[in-house]
């Protein structure tokens, strides 16, 4: 045995004798003065902390999962939404524009109604002055006119001026027809595209209260994921404080056997007493059960993760499924001599380095 050694060991033993004389000052006093809880009572917690722990977990799971289909409804509201829009300005644009050329057509077609109001009273005033007026007799007509070329002027500019009014009359009535039409035509595409527009806005205003609504409902599974993430953490910090003090309770009884057992040495290394390494490890580690793994994914008798399994030579996925002498020949080349102590945290608990 090396120096070393013999000098962690009788450090240890004091240690030891001071735990043993504690447990049984402990005993000695009535049930009622004894304050901290029981190994049982304990496990007991933490099992009830993993049990809620679990219980949070799907939550948070079925949470996220509602959360993220929200996601989803949302960016396709929010897309239908900006369509919609979209749709709603090209609406409002045409509008604007037919509502331009509507005006301007009736400034038209108010021009032409002047136009054709002031042709048709030169044409009656016109109609009434010649019904009026004495009808030249062939005498008076050819000593007034300067000559027969000034009289057939005279005839025909007569003639050509109430042609001419005429044909002002015809086309000024067919313009305000079409001005007349092309109004109409307007007012009915107004119309149509003042529907047009209002559906649009309703359909817009409607998808923006959906998209409301599931954004405010999202919100409130945020909050509650995110109150049920802080008692998760809450209980993972619980389990923790309870699995240390199991460990150091574990620890002080297996320290306390050990000096009882031997009174003045802890075991020895190696595979004597059927452990691999030295008991109050064990004891501190699984309580000598074979254990299923724990949330580090540590199992077996002497908690071994799976990584140093099989580093170690382990056959099969994790510690616990392997025998109970393939589970020593691992643990004692993790051992080798105690040089691989640190390997087990309870070695530090128990004060065995």
């Amino acid at each position: 045995m090396s120096s070393r050694r013999r000098t962690a060991r009788t450090r240890l033993v004091p240690a030891a004798i001071a735990i043993v004389a504690v447990l049984c000052a402990a005993a000695a006093l009535p049930l009622s003065s004894v304050a901290s809880p029981s190994i049982d009572q304990l496990n007991s917690q933490l099992s009830q902390q993993q049990s809620r722990q679990h219980s949070l977990s799907a939550s948070i799971g079925g949470l996220s999962q509602v959360i993220s289909s929200l996601d989803s409804q949302i960016a396709l509201v929010q897309s239908r939404e900006a369509s919609v829009r979209a749709d709603l300005a090209r609406d409002r644009d045409q509008l604007t524009r037919v509502q331009g050329r509507l005006s301007a057509e009736r400034r038209v077609l108010a021009i032409l109604r002047a136009r054709l109001a002031r042709a048709r009273l030169l044409l009656s005033r016109q109609l009434v002055s010649s019904y009026e007026d004495d009808k030249p007799d062939l005498v008076s007509v050819v000593l007034e006119a300067r000559g027969f070329a000034d009289l057939l002027e005279r005839v025909d500019f007569l003639r050509r001026a109430e042609l001419q009014q005429q044909a002002i009359i015809a086309i000024t009535r067919a313009a305000k027809a079409q001005a007349d039409e092309a109004a109409r035509q307007l007012a009915q595409l107004e119309a149509s595209e003042r529907q047009i527009t209002e559906s649009a806005a309703v359909r817009a205003q409607a998808l923006a209260g959906m998209n409301a609504l599931l954004q405010s409902k999202q919100g409130a599974l945020r909050q509650a994921m995110a109150a049920q993430q802080a008692a998760l953490q809450a209980s993972r910090a619980r389990g923790s404080q309870l699995q240390s003090q199991i460990s150091k309770l574990q620890a002080q009884q297996a320290a306390a056997q050990q000096a009882a057992s031997s009174g003045s040495s802890l075991p020895a290394l190696g595979p004597t007493g059927g452990w691999a390494i030295p008991y109050a490890i064990v004891l501190c580690e699984s309580g000598g059960q074979n254990l299923p793994p724990n949330s580090a994914g540590a199992s077996g008798y002497y908690q071994i993760i799976p990584s140093t399994w099989a580093g170690f030579g382990g056959t099969g996925p994790a510690a616990y499924l392997a025998s109970k002498a393939e589970q020593d020949a691992v643990a004692s080349r993790i051992w080798n001599g105690g040089a691989g102590a640190s390997n087990w945290v309870c070695a530090g608990i128990v004060g065995i380095h």
